[in-house]
């Protein structure tokens, strides 16, 4: 059985408003005239929708300002960078079980024929690719510990952690892996962690460890991240970061989706002033890339939530389906633009 957290109440309190199912209940301290008296669950239900018109009036909807966003742009260039899980695909309970949908794929397929697009991801790299399965994308794993770009980058890491092979259709690539040196002690982090806790659902990330608690009861998380905790006794070259239902092993070294993303604008030659990326993602992990393009002071970090939270994010989206409209809007601008050029 997978226990749903207490904050899923407050989270299926508010889709329902969202969604327009609920209609509020007007506060009445009398009886006889027509109204009921606000409940327990009405006043959370206020508080809630209280707290998210607060919180949407710092971080509008991308689809509500997408014109606006898009205007201020003009003769720009655009590069899109996605997360996954949470961003193109729904979170479910069986990780390997992420599928993204048909329509998803599709509306990524014409954004990247559109602009420059790059996936960075948690997930071990060829996990994604598999997921995603589509060719004119840059893929980056393990929280950008493993990259694919077209050149090596004299900026960042050093040559050693650049290689040079050749991909399944014969093109020349290159893949960066900053964590290369900490592969061997990755592989016996997750080794240990499975023959030691048996119980615990672990992922091989390659770069990372991650051990996924999306069917654990929230009052035992806790208990679980002392155990994921007791396995760094042995590993002190390693830190945990918690993520959506994850808890993740990682190098300590100075590299995340942030770095990830300025490498990949380096490689593709895209790292000038004239350059807008837009970030979507729904994760902690993701607000070091928020970050990046905040201290850029140029683009549109984007947060997938439909519950407030605190985000370095600029502007908002509820799910994956307003992702997935986010994204059709956008290839149609390109397609509007380039007509009204030509």
């Amino acid at each position: 059985m997978c226990y749903i957290p207490f904050q899923e109440e407050q989270i299926q309190l508010l889709r329902i408003y969202l969604n327009g199912v609920c209609t509020p209940t007007i506060t009445n301290s009398g009886h006889g005239h027509g109204t009921h008296p606000k409940t327990k669950f009405h006043e959370r239900e206020d508080v809630i929708w209280d707290s998210y018109n607060s919180w949407i009036m710092e971080h509008p909807s991308a689809l509500d300002e997408f014109e606006q966003m898009m205007s201020a742009i003009q003769n720009k260039k655009i590069v899109v960078f996605l997360d996954y899980d949470g961003t193109l695909s729904d979170i479910v309970e069986d990780p390997d079980k992420a599928f993204m949908t048909e329509t998803m794929r599709s509306a990524v397929r014409e954004v990247a024929e559109c602009y420059p697009t790059a996936i960075i991801s948690g997930r071990r790299r060829e996990k994604v690719q598999d997921f995603v399965k589509l060719d004119d994308i840059y893929y980056a794993g393990s929280h950008g510990m493993d990259i694919i770009s077209p050149v090596c980058s004299n900026r960042f890491g050093g040559q050693e952690h650049h290689r040079r092979v050749v991909d399944e259709k014969g093109n020349e690539i290159v893949l960066f892996q900053p964590a290369a040196d900490f592969l061997p002690k990755v592989e016996g982090a997750t080794d240990y962690t499975n023959q030691e806790h048996k119980r615990l659902e672990v992922e091989d990330n390659k770069f990372c460890v991650s051990v996924h608690f999306r069917c654990v009861h929230e009052k035992d998380t806790n208990a679980l991240k002392e155990v994921v905790e007791s396995v760094l006794e042995d590993y002190p070259d390693f830190r945990v970061t918690r993520g959506k239902k994850v808890l993740e092993v990682r190098p300590l070294i100075e590299w995340d989706k942030g770095h990830a993303l300025e490498y990949l604008l380096d490689t593709l030659g895209f790292d000038s002033s004239d350059v807008v990326p837009i970030y979507l993602g729904d994760d902690r992990t993701d607000e070091d890339a928020f970050k990046m393009i905040t201290t850029r002071g140029e683009g549109y970090p984007i947060i997938v939530s439909s519950i407030p939270k605190e985000t370095k994010a600029s502007y908002s989206l509820r799910d994956t389906k307003e992702v997935m409209q986010f994204l059709q809007n956008l290839a149609r601008w390109s397609t509007n633009s380039s007509l009204g050029n030509s």
